[in-house]
């Protein structure tokens, strides 16, 4: 089982081509090998994201989707090569958000799996965004806790809006008291992985920088590499073991991104 995950910026501009070379987020679905793909900020209703998505549907991908309650903001969603038995969107407090979306599929390992596609908040330190922010971090909390208590294979992979060491950013000494580096932010995530999951891209490169998934469009920091490693797959212990290989889908140069963000994809095994 192939996973990606990808930030993509809103989806309606990444089908649009954004890059020079004119290969946007529908030639990269025509091509990429993944078998379940991660959608965070499509920026679309659930009709608008069918709509833009439908030359790479066409039977080829079941998709789910949970659409922001901001018009032009947020959004998630989920697509499978194979059917989703079961889908659930929101959290308690965030039901109607579009910030989190689970669904239940056959991967062929037995039980089923199940795969998150989440958008924690961006988040402003000081202010009732950076809260707003830290309620959904306890309630999807709360949630993960309740699906490791199950037993069942599950990973959850999204933009987490979160670089949890000095090696998931560049430039860390000038982020110390910004949202997305703040201590308890960091904590959070340390407590998760404490309770038994595993952040997989991490395992997969060890104490090392990066790989970051996200550059800002400004000045040279994609061509620099001072980007933020915040797009995670966290994963339950028994999917974990299971992990092949993990890396991020870096373009090759600045003008061929169609996000800000790239593409996550792990490979798990059998």
């Amino acid at each position: 089982m192939i996973v990606t995950t990808i930030n993509v910026n809103g989806v309606r501009a990444a089908v649009r081509e954004r890059s020079e070379d004119n290969r946007g987020l529908l030639h990269w679905l025509a091509n990429t090998a993944a078998d379940v793909v991660c959608l965070q900020e499509v920026r679309a209703d659930d009709d608008q994201l069918r709509a833009a998505l439908a030359p790479a549907l066409g039977g080829r991908w079941n998709l789910a989707s949970a659409e922001p309650h901001v018009r032009g903001r947020s959004g998630v969603a989920v697509l499978s090569r194979t059917p989703l038995l079961a889908v659930r969107t929101g959290l308690a407090g965030f039901e109607g958000h579009g910030r989190y979306l689970e669904a239940d599929l056959d991967a062929g390992f037995g039980d089923p799996v199940t795969v998150g596609s989440v958008y924690v908040h961006t988040g402003e330190a000081g202010t009732e965004r950076q809260r707003e922010k830290e309620r959904f971090m306890a309630v999807l909390g709360a949630r993960m806790a309740e699906l490791a208590a199950g037993g069942r294979h599950a990973v959850l992979c999204g933009d987490w809006n979160i670089a949890h060491t000095e090696h998931d950013i560049k430039n860390w000494k000038g982020n110390l008291k910004k949202a997305g580096f703040l201590p308890v932010e960091r904590q959070w995530l340390t407590e998760l992985m404490d309770a038994g999951w595993v952040d997989v891209v991490r395992r997969m490169h060890p104490d090392t920088p990066g790989p970051y998934s996200w550059w800002s469009w400004r000045g040279k920091a994609f061509d620099n590499d001072a980007g933020w490693r915040i797009d995670y797959h966290l994963a339950t212990p028994s999917l974990a073991e299971r992990t092949r290989s993990a890396r991020v889908e870096k373009p090759a140069a600045y003008a061929l991104r169609w996000s800000d963000h790239a593409p996550v994809t792990v490979e798990f095994g059998a």
